[in-house]
């Protein structure tokens, strides 16, 4: 007697319901802890940030945060950090990109300055963090500065490679990019000039850069 199934339907496993199919993982302690603090520092900003606030409304102790994140330093720390790989993954963009190595200077140096001058505006507690770390050489910024060696560092090495740059000495080039340019890419620097005109600091910023492609080019250092 005919049942109006196909052979194969049987052997076919059966399949999950809708809401099963649609679960997701839950979030992590660290990654909650992480959103909350974000959230925290936005609306509060740093002095007034604790870590018993975002225990609570972690639903957990606050020594249970310490688990994760030492001090609360250290779970600011974690928040500009997330901010500083975004900044990183961009410089990176175009440090990779297929254009000649003074344009990715230019470039590379530019959005530097221009995503820090954007945070201080945008997000002031976020910058303040980032700002306070940098001053205080914590190991957030010590590996930001180590991983923006390394993007300038590639660029030095590909326009040596190519000839755009006449550079006899990598490190002294490396090191005066980062002199010449501190005026416009350290935190300090940007925080100084927060009220000067942006016309007027992207007009002398881009001053700066052109001698720094000019000294790359000549091969001065």
């Amino acid at each position: 007697m005919a049942t109006g199934r196909s052979p194969s339907d049987a052997d076919r496993p059966a399949r999950a319901p809708a809401a099963a199919r649609s679960r997701v993982a839950p979030i992590s302690a660290d990654v909650r802890l992480l959103g909350i603090a974000t959230e925290h520092l936005a609306r509060l900003g740093p002095k007034r940030v604790t870590v018993v606030a975002v225990a609570a409304e972690a639903g957990m102790t606050h020594a249970n945060v310490y688990r994760y994140f030492p001090s609360k330093d250290a779970l600011l720390d974690a928040v500009a950090g997330r901010w500083l790989r975004d900044i990183e993954t961009r410089l990176a963009g175009i440090a990779d990109a297929p254009d000649p190595a003074d344009d990715k200077i230019e470039r590379l140096l530019t959005a530097l300055a221009a995503l820090q001058r954007d945070a201080l505006q945008d997000e002031p507690n976020l910058f303040a963090v980032h700002l306070d770390a940098t001053v205080a050489a914590r190991p957030i910024a010590r590996r930001h500065r180590v991983r923006l060696r390394s993007l300038v560092e590639r660029v030095i090495e590909e326009g040596m490679a190519t000839g755009t740059f006449s550079a006899r000495d990598r490190e002294r080039a490396i090191a005066y990019i980062f002199d010449a340019s501190y005026r416009f890419t350290h935190p300090l620097a940007i925080q100084h000039d927060a009220e000067v005109p942006r016309d007027l600091v992207d007009a002398r910023f881009g001053a700066v850069i052109h001698a720094i492609q000019r000294v790359l080019r000549a091969g001065i250092l």
